[in-house]
């Protein structure tokens, strides 16, 4: 197979019609890793905005069981994209995530921004960091993608294009990144995961790593102090030079969805699209797995 086989297939599919095929190919073939990483970057920013990171800490998922919500929101967004928006798996993880937000009172503006980070986070980390970046047929389908998922979120205003997609990012965090204690500590205890994912003796420099690759307004919103100007230039080296390895590699030839990813770690037995997440007075998020019987779960890879 030529390396560019993947990216010729997406070129005979229309952005327009089949962008659910175009993101599932772009994120389960060519850029599965680079995806996983870029989305949890694009969450990560949103912790930077007051309202956003101080709901997060609140609630005490994000800080007192940091890995689980992180599973969850990985197997979620995973089944919609792997099963499709019409699929009984994806109608379902739609319905979770959409019962999880209700309970809280989060405005349509921050839902529209988490929304827009999905959309540009990638595309640049891929500038900056791919084996290649997005073509134009990837940027539109994931823009058409992320609007198929506001609407099914019932967002109103919601972008349509890149191009505002990216000014709404931009515009927002420039109005709305700050300081607060409750940002920062979901920050320091995804920071902490991220860490955990590790050997001991390397936690420490990957947490730093990390630091890295935050640009200065948001490091500044969380308060955390400039890495060394020799530090920050490694590590980004090292970032690009991982592209330029993989771009020499053969092409992927079988999808790797996100369930797979060895950061997912909180359900070795499988799991449920139905019972994922936090529910009122259920206490099942104390617990990694299933509380139920019957029927076949999902099986998720924790190696």
């Amino acid at each position: 197979m030529k390396r560019h086989v993947w990216l010729d297939r997406i070129h005979q599919l229309d952005p327009e019609t089949d962008f659910a095929e175009i993101y599932r190919i772009s994120s389960q073939y060519e850029f599965p890793w680079d995806t996983n990483q870029s989305l949890g970057f694009a969450l990560y920013r949103t912790y930077a905005v007051p309202s956003i990171g101080r709901l997060l800490a609140r609630t005490g998922e994000f800080t007192e069981r940091t890995q689980k919500r992180y599973d969850d929101t990985v197997l979620i967004l995973d089944a919609v994209l792997e099963h499709g928006f019409e699929s009984a798996q994806g109608r379902e993880a739609i319905r979770r995530m959409n019962q999880m937000h209700r309970r809280y009172d989060i405005s349509d503006e921050d839902y529209v921004y988490v929304l827009s980070t999905f959309v540009v986070v990638p595309k640049r980390w891929l500038d900056d960091y791919g084996w290649r970046p997005y073509s134009p047929h990837e940027v539109r389908a994931a823009v058409n993608y992320y609007r198929r998922l506001g609407r099914y979120m019932g967002l109103r205003d919601v972008p349509e294009t890149y191009e505002e997609f990216e000014r709404l990012l931009d515009d927002y965090e420039r109005a709305n990144f700050g300081f607060d204690q409750g940002g920062r500590d979901v920050s320091d205890a995804t920071l902490d995961l991220t860490a955990s994912w590790y050997p001991k003796a390397l936690g420490g420099a990957m947490r730093a790593s990390s630091i890295c690759l935050l640009d200065d307004p948001l490091r500044e919103a969380f308060g955390y102090p400039r890495p060394s100007a020799v530090l920050q230039k490694a590590v980004r080296a090292g970032m690009r030079m991982r592209g330029r390895v993989v771009r020499l590699l053969p092409p992927r030839r079988r999808p790797a969805p996100a369930r797979e990813s060895s950061q997912v770690r909180g359900y070795p037995n499988g799991y449920r699209v139905s019972e994922l997440g936090t529910f009122e007075q259920s206490g099942k998020e104390n617990s990694g797995q299933s509380g139920k019987s019957g029927g076949c779960p999902f099986t998720g890879s924790a190696s």
